[in-house]
């Protein structure tokens, strides 16, 4: 195969940047543009800043329980970043019984150690399994349950033995 030729100022692929348009004394003088920009906009922030820390010594000296009139140092606000949550969602959860989610049960037993309880001289489908240790107190909150049952029937080959689909027994 021949070998083409190359093009007078074909070391570069594609189109040239936009910035091969413009001489150096032009970019040299957009950037002092925007160094001077730069400093303007930090000394504001600067001068904001002290006014804002004067406002939060009023607000500090007109609550009540100031002692020394000394406001505290302002910590930054971390919480929950993105979109707020909506009203409704955060009043529903004030007004239930223990203030939000609640919390997760603690078992006495993995959920795999009570698979094996139930299990040990009894087959069951994932759905009787899932029940069953849920009777024999095992705790939990999740929608789906038999879900998570399944996949610990799944991964500790060692410890259950699939009689048939989906049938389970302890070994």
């Amino acid at each position: 195969m021949p070998r083409r030729k190359k093009r007078a100022g074909a070391g570069r692929r594609g189109r040239p940047s936009a910035l091969s348009a413009i001489s150096t004394s032009d970019l040299q003088r957009e950037l002092e543009r925007r160094q001077s920009q730069l400093q303007d906009l930090v000394r504001r922030r600067d001068e904001l800043s002290a006014e804002l820390s004067a406002i939060e010594n009023e607000i500090a000296q007109l609550q009540p329980g100031a002692s020394n009139g000394v406001a505290p140092a302002a910590t930054p606000a971390r919480g929950r970043r993105g979109r707020p949550r909506k009203q409704a969602a955060t009043a529903a959860a004030a007004a239930r019984p223990s203030g939000g989610r609640g919390r997760r049960p603690r078992n006495a037993t993995s959920l795999v150690e009570a698979l094996r309880e139930v299990l040990t001289g009894n087959t069951y489908s994932v759905t009787e399994a899932a029940e069953a240790v849920q009777k024999a107190g095992y705790q939990t909150t999740s929608p789906n349950f038999r879900t998570i049952v399944n996949q610990a029937l799944l991964a500790n080959p060692k410890i259950f033995k699939k009689v048939a689909r989906g049938q389970y027994t302890a070994r």
